[in-house]
């Protein structure tokens, strides 16, 4: 690690590369996703009155803030070229813990929710050791660990999950602060923390370089092994505190309750304008990715279709998104800005 300030000082000023002169094609597709997400809620007005009203409204960002906090972690990882497989495993990880060594019996035991997420960030850091130091490959690695963490969880509750949702994770999904739930109150601060870590701070921006090239950011004196392990670390924390939060709304644990949030993460972060090479990409298009998939989901439910339909549907969605959101696309958009 070169501990030269100077040439320290000269690389993050020079690693953020995604400003230019004219709009980036991240800033499009946060804007395009934006309007998506208004057109799907004034037209389900259309379909059925009691659908994009304010209440429905506050059920997706509800609904929506588990997503978006998964794919906070899971687009940092992409960011470094990676992948996270294993969030389903660590997501089902911290909701059983939580309610085995907190539960609603005694409160004081609070405390112990931050050890629940640390022994989920122990779960990326072992992921990150195997994939930084062993070689193995981030898609290998991460579903082993999956595998190995839910094969764990499977032998220690033999099946039956068992216990209650901490008071903590009960007030945070059931309460209400400042006239609004307390899960969008909580929402609107997650994703300002998350743009300023992301943007606006020295480890963003070493993330950036890294996605972008790993050998140039060494080079230039980035600390490249600790920030591609940090972004497995804080995946797995985050997926461990949306377990919390998914006990805390339904006030009970499942061996199955991370399954359903692996693709949305990818596809929350891909459809945000990132590209899963790496090196590109904001968190206010993650979210917005984020709300897009659930705003779209809870319509479909609405309508009462089918599960096979539904997913059908979701699917098909998500890839015309993907198709219209495209880079060239972008390119083609950004030049007439020029």
């Amino acid at each position: 690690m070169n501990e030269n300030p100077i040439a320290e000082s000269r690389f993050v000023q020079g690693a953020d590369t995604r400003k230019s002169a004219r709009i980036a094609p991240e800033t499009i597709s946060t804007i395009a996703v934006a309007i998506l997400c208004v057109v799907l809620l004034v037209g389900a007005r259309f379909i059925s009155p009691s659908l994009g009203s304010w209440s429905q409204v506050e059920t997706v960002l509800v609904l929506g803030s588990f997503l978006v906090v998964l794919s906070f972690g899971q687009g940092l990882v992409i960011l470094t070229g990676g992948l996270d497989l294993s969030l389903p495993a660590v997501v089902t990880l911290g909701g059983i813990l939580a309610t085995n060594w907190v539960g609603s019996t005694d409160p004081a035991a609070w405390y112990l929710l931050p050890v629940v997420l640390l022994v989920c960030g122990g779960v990326g850091f072992l992921s990150a050791a195997g994939i930084v130091w062993l070689r193995v490959p981030p898609f290998i690695m991460t579903l082993a660990m999956s595998i190995i963490v839910a094969s764990a969880l499977l032998g220690y509750t033999r099946g039956t999950p068992r216990g209650a949702a901490p008071d903590a994770a009960l007030a945070l999904m059931k309460g209400h602060l400042l006239g609004l739930p307390t899960p969008v109150v909580f929402l609107v601060a997650f994703v300002a923390l998350g743009w300023l870590f992301q943007s606006r701070t020295v480890f963003g921006r070493y993330l950036y370089a890294i996605g972008i090239n790993a050998e140039a950011a060494r080079i230039a004196g980035a600390p490249v092994t600790a920030m591609r392990i940090l972004p497995y670390v804080i995946s797995a924390v985050t997926a461990g505190f949306v377990g919390i939060m998914l006990v805390g709304y339904s006030n009970g644990a499942t061996l199955r309750m991370g399954d359903s949030y692996l693709l949305p993460s990818i596809a929350a972060v891909v459809i945000g304008g990132s590209s899963i090479l790496g090196g590109r990409g904001t968190f206010l298009g993650t979210v917005g990715g984020a709300i897009l998939l659930t705003t779209l989901g809870t319509i479909i439910s609405a309508l009462g279709f089918e599960f096979g339909l539904r997913t059908i549907i979701e699917g098909a969605i998500v890839l015309i998104a993907l198709l219209l959101l495209r880079e060239e696309l972008f390119q083609k958009l950004g030049s007439l800005w020029r």
